[in-house]
């Protein structure tokens, strides 16, 4: 394996990866505001309730998050990458004890004392290194091998699966081990070891899918949204009534209809609809380029960077950017079946915003060094 130089003090960051770094930012706060508006007000008699919370709890802790990887030499994660992955996972189990707090049928948060966070959010974060860092041992080629790699890669992504889906995150499962398999793939395995893990997370998935009727019922409702409009079909129906009247140019910022007693989730998931009513098509867009360009921009930085660890970290980040928000956008678009996993750097959600950003402060880091 060459061995790969480092200055050490690196050079400038990527500046164009910054500033769609910051426009992101700054749009889901602005449309969170609006989101939110009618709901904080209503809730709590405070129409910035949520903004306020989100730039407390998510934007702060994530700006100390972004400095922190945008300072700490990425190659540092390599020796902690396991504790990291373990410390993930037992955080992971604690939504099954009584500091898990249950909402909206879902134990997907823990809660100690005034501190409550999602878990499963920081495994995007630490899975990714993890892999990376399992991946590119230099003591043997894990993607070539098909029991010391694919065997294993198959149990670890088994395991944290598992309990995902019991907390249920579904989606997050996908994620995960699609981000999994694109760094598998892009490390050199044989593409058939892909295609035989694809096919059989595909049947493991479409057979739990099947067993659980409340996630059966979400692709009955996929194939047909009409069969239940005031039930289990009411949000994509009223998500598709959002997009549909905000026309080109939308109805203009703060005037959606859907925000309040219209769409569930405004805040969260169905945010999207709410930004495409009041932007338009235009809006929805501009903001589909930016995940688009963020993606670009992430992958072109990964294929400037000599270090193979470092490559794949990054492509790993903007894997799950990209299958998030892909998934978020397509999912409220009639595109997919519904799913709840909330649009990164715009749905409201402390832990899920602190992550991304401390994500794309390793990802800077990565540039200095490329």
């Amino acid at each position: 394996m060459a061995i790969v130089k480092f200055s050490k003090s690196g050079h400038r960051p990527d500046y164009a990866l910054l500033a769609i770094i910051f426009m992101l930012i700054l749009f889901g706060l602005v449309i969170l505001a609006s989101a939110s508006s009618d709901l904080g007000k209503i809730k709590f008699n405070d129409t910035y309730y949520f903004l306020k919370h989100q730039l407390l709890y998510g934007f702060l802790p994530g700006l100390i998050g972004f400095f922190a990887g945008y300072k700490i030499r990425y190659q540092h994660y390599r020796k902690f990458s396991l504790i990291f992955l373990l410390v993930s996972l037992g955080l992971l189990l604690l939504v099954f004890t009584r500091f898990g707090v249950i909402a909206g049928g879902a134990s997907r948060w823990v809660k100690a004392g005034p501190i409550a966070f999602q878990p499963s959010e920081f495994l995007k974060l630490t899975f990714v290194i993890y892999l990376a860092a399992w991946i590119t041992n230099p003591k043997m080629n894990r993607a070539r091998d098909f029991f010391y790699g694919a065997i294993p890669f198959f149990i670890i992504c088994g395991i944290i699966g598992g309990i995902l889906l019991a907390q249920p995150a579904t989606s997050t499962v996908a994620i995960l081990i699609g981000a999994g398999l694109a760094l598998f793939f892009l490390s050199g395995a044989p593409f058939k070891y892909i295609l035989t893990m694809g096919l059989v997370g595909i049947a493991c998935l479409m057979l739990i899918i099947v067993v659980t009727p409340y996630r059966f019922t979400r692709i009955k409702t996929f194939l047909n949204p009409a069969r239940d409009a005031q039930g289990t079909s009411y949000q994509i129906n009223q998500s598709l009534i959002a997009i549909g009247s905000g026309g080109l140019w939308g109805m203009g910022y703060g005037r959606s209809t859907m925000k309040i007693n219209g769409l569930p989730a405004p805040v969260g998931d169905s945010i999207f609809a709410i930004a495409a009513q009041e932007l338009g098509f235009v809006g929805a867009g501009g903001l589909a380029v930016l995940f688009g360009a963020l993606v670009f921009r992430m992958v072109w930085i990964a294929r400037k960077t000599r270090d193979r660890f470092g490559q794949l970290i990054v492509v790993g980040f903007a894997s799950v950017v990209a299958l998030q928000s892909l998934v978020n956008m397509a999912a409220i678009s009639g595109l997919i079946p519904l799913t709840g996993v909330p649009l990164p750097f715009v749905s409201y959600g402390g832990t899920a915003l602190a992550v991304f950003m401390a994500m794309m402060g390793i990802t800077a880091n990565v540039s200095r060094y490329a």
